[in-house]
C-alpha cells in the first residue's frame, strides 16, 4: 500500500486549464454586443454617425451596417440573414416584415421622416423643370427612378406620377435604379436629366444637383425601425432602436436633413 502523501497542487498547476477556457470565452464576450443593422440606403451617412455615437455610450458594443434598398433588405431578413435591427424608408415594407412575423413585438417605431424631391443636374444646359408635367418635354430624355417594386422612393414617385396620369406617358424615359443613391448618381453624372430622390440625398450632392421642387406624396415619408425577431442580442438591439429616438440621434438626423419623427 502506498502511504505517500500527495503533494499539494500549486496554484499555477490548478490554473493551467483556465487559460484555454478563457481563450474560448474571450471571442464570445467580445462579440456579445455586436449588432448588425440593415437600413435603407438613404440613411447611411446619418446612421454611420449615429452608430459611432451609440458605441460611445455603450462600451463594448459594435455596430455593423448593411445598406441597400428596403425591399432587398426585407428579402434578406426573410431568408434568414443574421440581422438585429431593420430600418426601412417606408412603412409599407415594415408592414410586410410585421405581417411575416419577422419583428420582435413592441419594438417598432417611426424614428424620422424625409421628403421626396425631383433633382436635375446643376448645369446651365439642364432643362428647366418646374412641375411633373414638364417631364414630358423632349429635352428630358432620361428620368432616374428607383424600382417601384423594391425601392420606396420609386414607389412614392410612381404614385405621384400616376396621380397626374403621367406614369404611362413617361415610362419610355425611365432609368430604374436599385436604390436612391444610384438614382442620384445618374443625375449628378448628367446621365439623366431628372431624378426622384429624397431631400437628404440631394443635399449630399448639392454641388452637382439642384432640387427642382418637392414631389407631393399621398402619405408622409416615414422611416420605421424595429428589432428583428431572430436577433441574438435583442436587448442591445432594443437599446439601439431607443437610441434612434433620443436627442443625440435626432440632432444628427436633423443635421443631415431628415425631419422630426412622423407619427402613424
Amino acid at each position: 500500500m502506498n502511504t505517500r502523501r500527495s503533494r499539494p497542487v500549486s496554484q499555477r498547476a490548478r490554473l493551467w486549464w483556465i487559460a484555454p477556457v478563457l481563450l474560448l470565452i474571450a471571442p464570445w464576450a467580445a462579440n456579445a454586443q455586436e449588432l448588425t443593422v440593415s437600413a435603407a440606403s438613404s440613411l447611411q451617412n446619418a446612421l454611420r454617425e449615429i452608430g459611432a455615437a451609440f458605441v460611445q455610450v455603450r462600451p463594448g458594443a459594435k455596430v455593423n451596417f448593411n445598406f441597400a434598398a428596403s425591399g432587398p433588405l426585407l428579402a434578406q431578413i426573410t431568408q434568414g440573414a443574421p440581422v438585429d435591427v431593420f430600418a426601412s424608408a417606408d412603412t409599407d415594407t415594415m408592414d410586410k416584415a410585421q405581417a411575416r412575423d419577422l419583428l420582435h413585438p413592441g419594438t417598432r417605431v417611426n424614428f424620422t421622416g424625409n421628403e421626396l424631391v425631383l433633382v436635375t443636374p446643376r448645369s446651365p444646359s439642364a432643362p428647366a423643370i418646374n412641375t411633373l408635367a414638364d417631364l414630358r418635354h423632349a429635352a428630358v430624355q432620361r428620368i432616374a427612378i428607383g424600382n417601384p417594386a423594391t425601392v420606396p422612393a420609386g414607389h412614392y414617385a410612381q404614385a405621384a406620377l400616376a396621380a397626374q396620369s403621367l406614369w404611362e406617358p413617361l415610362s419610355h424615359k425611365f432609368v430604374f435604379a436599385e436604390n436612391v443613391r444610384q438614382s442620384l448618381n445618374y443625375v449628378n453624372r448628367a446621365e439623366a436629366q431628372a431624378g426622384f430622390v429624397y431631400r437628404t440625398d440631394a443635399l449630399i450632392d448639392a454641388e452637382k444637383v439642384r432640387i427642382a421642387f418637392a414631389v407631393p406624396t399621398a402619405t408622409p415619408v416615414r422611416y420605421p425601425a424595429a428589432v428583428v425577431k431572430t436577433s441574438k442580442e435583442p436587448q442591445a438591439a432594443g437599446d439601439f432602436v431607443k437610441f434612434l429616438q433620443g436627442p443625440t440621434a435626432q440632432a444628427i438626423l436633423n443635421r443631415h436633413g431628415f425631419t422630426a419623427p412622423a407619427v402613424p
